[in-house]
């Protein structure tokens, strides 16, 4: 069966993401708290616990990052225990599933160690803000840390780093709603020009309404 960390690593170093247009207006706040505002509507309607557990570890998410903290598992962590109301989230020791079973992520003992530098990378600003939140999002996903959840870790992790840059969209369905591929460089290419669309996007609208 394909190893699909496996194949996201393959292709990760090869996505041309400096190709992302638009960069971060500085910081956004915009009419709408977008994360907020979908998980109410998505994860509230499929269970109000779920949802309130994730509105908690947001609320950690956004004081994390006002106070400065550096991505790290240790921090992924804290907020996967809010997530599934659990006293611990180690990181991961057997294969993992997603997707009905359709997706298989690989477990190594160096598997650790190069998702801490991934993570390590998404503050190094040699790529355009988008570009590191997609390709971080796309990390969590396929690295698949926990056993449990790890969807919402994604977005979580990449609301973290657009909040390190004063930035929440007022949108993020089009990030949620979406499952991407592991294997397709293109694929990973296009999230990250979605996400630079919905901060210009968010920017815009903010500016408009209170003109």
């Amino acid at each position: 069966m394909t190893d699909h960390l496996a194949a996201w690593l393959a292709v990760r170093d090869s996505v041309p993401w400096h190709e992302v247009r638009g960069s971060p207006p500085g910081a956004v706040v915009p009419v709408r708290d977008g994360p907020v505002h979908d998980i109410r509507v998505r994860d509230h309607g499929r269970d109000p616990v779920r949802a309130a557990r994730l509105l908690g570890a947001l609320a950690c998410v956004r004081a994390d990052a006002e106070s400065g903290a550096a991505l790290s598992f240790p921090l992924l962590s804290a907020w996967q225990c809010r997530v599934l109301d659990t006293a611990e989230a180690p990181f991961r020791t057997l294969p993992a599933f997603a997707k009905g079973g359709r997706e298989r992520y690989g477990v190594d003992p160096s598997l650790r160690g190069r998702f801490d530098r991934c993570l390590a990378q998404a503050h190094e600003e040699d790529l355009p803000l988008p570009a590191r939140a997609a390709r971080l999002h796309l990390d969590v996903c396929f690295f698949h840390p926990f056993d449990d959840g790890n969807a919402r870790s994604a977005f979580l992790a990449l609301t973290f780093l657009l909040a390190r840059a004063g930035i929440t969209l007022d949108q993020v369905g089009p990030v949620r709603s979406v499952a991407r591929r592991a294997d397709d460089p293109e694929d990973a290419l296009a999230l990250a020009g979605l996400l630079a669309v919905l901060v210009a996007n968010t920017a815009r609208r903010a500016v408009s309404t209170r003109s």
